[in-house]
């Protein structure tokens, strides 16, 4: 479910009003939590924070005028979609988040290769989240994404 916006604040304001605050409280996580040196912007369509060219100037591979991308919110048609580049490129944090994962409290685990699911906006764990952001750095993640994705 694309929403066109130009800022992160008009993406949030345009999706649907039950979806609002759970996008608000991402966001907000998010920039709690993540190491300084993430760029937040509209990356791709959705909020997302980067790594600026400042500091990785080569950008990401698929096309090198985009920041490298890291981690990413959204809302789709039947749920409110977390994109975590690093969980997809870290077998160890992705074991890590896994093995945090209360199926309990925030039911069965529903998430692709770096995208988390939540159907249920009370069921988001948001001290998961917020722990998860903390887990890389910038330079941690380009040390990664280098090792991962980029020909040497």
């Amino acid at each position: 479910m694309k929403i066109e916006a130009t800022s992160v604040d008009e993406y949030v304001s345009k999706a649907p009003e039950e979806r609002q605050d759970a996008l608000r409280r991402m966001r907000e996580v998010l920039r709690e939590n993540l190491p300084k040196g993430f760029s937040e912007e509209l990356s791709y369509g959705m909020p997302g924070y980067v790594v600026p060219h400042s500091l990785y100037e080569p950008g990401y591979h698929c096309d090198p005028r985009l920041p490298l991308p890291f981690v990413s919110f959204a809302n789709q048609k039947n749920f409110v979609a977390l994109y975590h580049m690093g969980l997809y490129a870290s077998p160890e944090d992705m074991a890590w988040f896994m093995e945090s994962w209360d199926a309990e409290r925030f039911g069965k685990l529903d998430m692709g290769k770096s995208c988390i699911r939540f159907k249920k906006m009370d069921k988001i764990p948001w001290d998961l989240i917020g722990e998860l952001a903390t887990r890389m750095t910038p330079d941690d993640w380009i040390a990664r994404y280098e090792s991962a994705f980029r020909k040497k």
